[in-house]
């Protein structure tokens, strides 16, 4: 069966409202619209007195998790995992749809999957959720969820402070937000800009949120940045970026795994540059995870799909915007990337 919405927004709300327990997670290592999309379904579903817990794989990136409050989130340690415990009647899977970006919770997932829903926008996935709604033309998984939210009945600044901290709206604008680059990238359209003008009237402090996220980087970040322009190398013609982080780039700066968020639109900035690929080692864990963008379509119409790109080696994503996770060495790794870029 395609991967395609098989049910309504409707729907969805009506299950959640009946639920009693209802568990809400992602996509391993949640970016700011996974982190945004499980806390806006976790404060929606309290708002209609349903019990609900995020849970998240992480590790989670930056200063996201300080989003979640007092929100009962279950962060999942990938090493050492935490199954789910207790009578849960629903789980709904948001920002994603593939059962390898579920890999820790899948067990528990596949043994409750006739209460399984999902809410996704990105164009390809798996029999995750038995009943779900995709939409792709959204510029973030929040943008989606925004009509949940409304189909419950919920005003978006539900449980937010004097400043919006804690409110749905948050937690809405952060995957917007963050998923569109700030609204920089070519999915922040006309209904992007509508729903930010939405959320910042219902009481998003749009500045803070931006410091909170952009400008809070560790010094060792900063390092880490270094590092990765250091291995900058470039093919076809220098249409295309390829960088690489080695384990002794984390150990040499003090960074995170977490902290190597973002370095991949860093070549982005030179002009011939159409698409730039970051690959990751993570040796404790045997693999190489790569992330793949590209800039939308110049004066001639071309673009790189890096979708289809992290397809050939199993990821997914978006048209401009996509991932994988390869097992082998960095090196391998590496070179399988140049050979199928080349060609």
């Amino acid at each position: 069966m395609a991967y395609a919405t098989n049910t309504t927004i409707a729907a969805l709300a009506e299950r959640i409202r009946s639920a009693k327990r209802v568990l809400v997670t992602t996509h391993q290592k949640p970016d700011g619209d996974a982190m945004g999309s499980v806390l806006a379904v976790v404060r929606a579903a309290r708002a209609v007195g349903v019990a609900a817990e995020g849970w998240l794989v992480g590790p989670c990136e930056g200063n996201l998790l300080s989003f979640a409050g007092d929100d009962p989130v279950v962060l999942v340690e990938p090493r050492n995992p935490t199954m789910p415990h207790g009578a849960f009647d629903l789980a709904v899977v948001v920002d994603t749809g593939a059962w390898a970006q579920l890999e820790i919770l899948a067990p528990w997932l596949r043994a409750m999957a006739p209460n399984v829903v999902g809410l996704d926008h990105h164009a390809r996935g798996d029999e995750v959720a038995s009943e779900r709604v995709v939409e792709v033309r959204r510029g973030s998984c929040t943008a989606l969820l925004v009509d949940l939210v409304d189909a419950l009945g919920v005003p978006l600044s539900h449980g937010g402070d004097a400043r919006g901290r804690g409110s749905i709206a948050e937690a809405l604008y952060l995957g917007l937000a963050t998923d569109t680059g700030w609204f920089r990238f070519s999915n922040a359209r006309a209904a992007e800009f509508a729903l930010a003008a939405r959320l910042v009237e219902a009481g998003v402090d749009k500045d803070a949120m931006y410091q909170l996220i952009e400008q809070s980087s560790s010094a060792a970040r900063v390092k880490l940045q270094g590092c990765a322009l250091s291995s900058l190398a470039f093919v076809r013609d220098g249409s295309i970026a390829v960088m690489r982080l080695t384990t002794a780039d984390f150990e040499a700066t003090g960074a995170s795994i977490e902290e190597g968020s973002g370095i991949v639109n860093m070549p982005m900035e030179i002009a011939l540059v159409r698409a730039s690929v970051l690959a990751v080692e993570d040796a404790a864990a045997g693999v190489v995870k790569l992330s793949f963008r590209s800039k939308p379509a110049g004066p001639d119409g071309g673009f790189i799909d890096v979708n289809e790109l992290a397809a050939r080696f199993g990821g997914g994503g978006h048209v401009h915007a996509a991932g994988a996770r390869l097992k082998g060495t960095l090196d391998e790794v590496v070179a399988r990337v140049r050979a199928a870029v080349e060609r």
